[in-house]
Parts: C-alpha cells; structure tokens; sequence
C-alpha cells in the first residue's frame, strides 16, 4: 500500500495555502480532491474580499489569522503580480441604531489593535462616494479585493513547483486509524476505490470537514463540530457605470453576516451580495424572486440603484459552525491528539474570513505539525 508523510484533505484555498506553506518542508505530501480541480466550491463563490478583522472578538482565530493574513496577502499579491486592489471600505449607517453597532465596531477593532478607522459625516461620505446617501459611515482604508482564482493557480503552481502531489476527481469515504499511521479510503469518478497510509491528515474539507472528522470517530454532534450550510447570492448591476461606486459600501452588519454590500470588481464591474439563508441542501440555484430583498436592502443607502439594474450572479455556501439563532463560532483549527487521533489536523468551520486568513491559518497548521 503507498505511504506518504501528509495528506491533504480538500483543495479550496485553504487546503492550497496550506500546501504552499507546507512545500518547503522535505516530507511527501499528498493533496486529495473529489472536484476535478481546485477550488470549485466556497474558495471559488465569495465577495473575494481582503477583510482587516474589525469584526470578530479579540483574541478570537477569526481575528487572529484575518489581521495577520491581511498583511501576508497583501504582501503576496504585491511580491508576485497576483491582481489585487486596497479599495477601502465604507459601513454607512442611517439611523441611531445603525450608528450604535458602527460605535460597537470601532470599540471592538480598537482592542483588536486596528486604529485606522475614521468615522464619516454625511458631507465627507458624499465627496468620497457621491452616490451613497448616509448620515455616517465608518471608514476602514486596508480592506480590498483580490483575484481568489490567480491566487489559487499560484498556491497550486508553485506547490506542484516543490514536487507536492495533487490528485483530483478522487473522494474520501472513510479513514481508519492503524497505530501510528492513518489509512485514507477513497473512491475514483468510475467508483474504483483505493486506500493509502499518512502519518498526518489535515482536514481541509470545507463543507465535508465535519462529515470527514466523522470518519475517524470524532463525532460532529459530540463536538460540536456540525457544520450548517448557509447559502449567500449575488446579484450583479447590468451596467456599472451608471454608478461612481469606487469603494466598497457595508451596511451595519446583522446576527449570522456582514449584510448586502456593494462589491467593486477588479474587472470593472458592480456586485450586490451576499445575502445569508441556511439551507439543508447544497445547491447554487439564484431565486430572482430575492431580487426585490436585495434592491429593498441596498437602495437604502444607494437610492440611484433602480430594480432594472440587477441581474443574477452566482450564488455560494458557507460552511458555518454556528446555527441559526446561535451566537459567534470561531474557527476550529486543532491538532486531535487529546480526542485520541495524534497528527490529525481539524479546520472546520472556515467561513468568511478564510480567504483573507488562509495563509495565516496555514502558518497554524504548520505549527501544529512541527509541535507534535
């Protein structure tokens, strides 16, 4: 039976960030995929933007790897031509409740070390966004956007480079434990199957990590590590020009996301999205009946924007670990030896900030396996 040193789980931009991170390490390492190439679900169905970590609770690993990610991305981009832009960003608010949860915001990116934030008035808003109409607005200059398939390909590209093997159309059906390896159960598209052995499994799974942490015996329920899906779609504006958006525009976030905003491409183009529903199947449908929610939503704070203006985009899943009606989750990035399974590698749960985070959480996993 093959044997190799580290399996990877799952090729999105997590499973990629941790196999570039990994490919100067001088281990065989096996990158296992059942899509027939990388990032063909979350990785590839996002708002592509670079997050500064002003939302999520000191100390948390959602804030932790999103502020030190932001750097090493944006230095990434910079070093290696990926296409990237620092827009900035703007969280308008309308009304008293709407200020208070910016004040919450600002608090909150304080202790979490950022101190770059402005608050706007009403007349600074309109000079930077003539479009927008607001009374106030928190202004955070580090957030952008980048081009999440060129920074994949790179990922990939430059793992391949260091003589990491991938292997595609290919899916996990079940892991066993054999002392002090593990042995991995996949099946082929024509429903061959095959098994190899790794001394370290990291399960980058995204949507399936929870299923995948199942195999080995760590029960989800039991956990906690149950994964919810909740479905995000985009509408895109027909003709951007129409409009001098140049930054991207929030509203004040709500309960389980950070609302319909308003998404500059690097092409050009305008995008409205995401909006948030769990669901309890898998599907990247666009309902054009939800158009109305998102021209109802948006056009409080861009009252230019007509109904005729939005056409359906794409639509995408979040793997969340937190419920509906439940509060913050943080990520889960852990090393299992205290459950029993030495040397195997939990992320579950990398939503939204994981494509800022990945390299961060990346460094995490290396950590994880140089200390154990």
């Amino acid at each position: 039976m093959e044997e190799v040193d580290i399996a990877i789980i799952g090729a999105g931009v997590i499973g990629l960030a941790v196999s570039y991170i990994l490919s100067d390490v001088s281990k065989e390492i096996l990158v296992v995929e059942k899509n027939s190439s990388f990032g063909q679900e979350a990785s590839s169905r996002n708002s592509e933007v670079i997050h500064t970590g002003i939302y999520y609770p000191k100390d948390s690993l959602k804030s932790q790897t999103c502020i030190r990610g932001k750097e090493l991305l944006y230095d990434l981009c910079s070093r290696y031509n990926i296409p990237y832009k620092k827009l900035g960003k703007l969280i308008v608010a309308s009304d008293k409740k709407g200020q208070a949860k910016l004040d919450n915001i600002y608090r909150n990116a304080l202790e979490c070390g950022i101190k770059n934030l402005k608050f706007l008035d009403k007349k600074k808003i309109k000079k930077l966004e003539p479009d927008v109409d607001a009374e106030s607005a928190l202004f955070s200059p580090d957030t952008g956007i980048v081009d999440s398939h060129s920074l994949m390909k790179f990922f990939f590209n430059i793992a391949k480079k260091r003589n990491i093997n991938f292997t595609f159309s290919v899916e996990v059906i079940d892991i066993k434990k054999e002392n002090s390896l593990y042995e991995i159960i996949v099946k082929e598209p024509d429903g061959e199957r095959f098994s190899f052995r790794t001394k370290f499994v990291i399960n980058c799974a995204g949507l399936w990590a929870d299923k995948v942490s199942d195999f080995i015996g760590m029960d989800a329920e039991k956990f906690h590590y149950k994964i919810h899906y909740c479905k995000g779609q985009y509408f895109r504006i027909r003709n951007p020009k129409k409009f001098s958006i140049t930054h991207l525009v929030y509203p004040p976030p709500n309960e389980i996301d950070l609302g319909i905003h308003v998404t500059p491409d690097l092409a050009g183009g305008l995008r409205l999205g995401p909006d948030a529903k769990y669901v309890s199947d898998i599907d990247y449908n666009i309902d054009e009946k939800e158009k109305n929610v998102f021209f109802d939503s948006v056009s409080n704070f861009l009252p230019v924007l007509e109904q005729d203006d939005l056409i359906p985009d794409t639509a995408g899943i979040r793997p969340k670990l937190q419920g509906k009606n439940e509060g913050f989750r943080d990520f889960i990035i852990r090393e299992e030896s205290e459950k029993g399974f030495p040397n195997f590698v939990n992320l579950i749960g990398i939503e939204s900030p994981g494509l800022t985070s990945s390299l961060a959480i990346a460094e995490k996993v290396k950590l994880c396996l140089t200390t154990h």
